[in-house]
């Protein structure tokens, strides 16, 4: 892992352990408690922001702020928006959750990404 690059990277990011920065508990627990983890690569003055983060098992609301792409690297878990509509993830899921993205996730086995949150609306 080098951070301090003109480019941070993640080596073996899928299996990255050490490193790891403590990202406290998801708040809006249904079921569970899931806890968060990760590496930030970037976080401009804008809002934007990039990184790895891992997320252990659980089921809660869940509310996307603001556009984000998302890479799936390891884990299992299921997004369900409000509609009713099914997303699920595996390893090398890609997904696009656009800003007011709304439903549910529940996670069966501790998820891996990579991400990239966008400073506003690009849809």
């Amino acid at each position: 892992m080098s951070l301090d690059a003109s480019a941070p990277h993640v080596a073996n990011a899928s299996k990255l352990s050490a490193g790891l920065a403590d990202w406290g508990d998801v708040p809006e627990m249904i079921e569970g408690q899931s806890r968060t983890s990760g590496v930030l690569l970037h976080k401009g003055d804008d809002g934007s922001e990039a990184g790895i983060w891992v997320c252990t098992p659980g089921f809660w609301r869940c509310h996307v702020e603001r556009d984000e792409f998302c890479h799936f690297l390891a884990g299992s878990c299921t997004y369900t928006h409000e509609s009713g509509e099914e997303i699920e993830v595996r390893p090398e899921t890609t997904a696009f959750f656009p800003a007011g993205w709304e439903g549910t996730c529940r996670v069966r086995e501790t998820v891996r990404k990579a991400y990239a949150i966008y400073p506003e609306s690009i849809g």
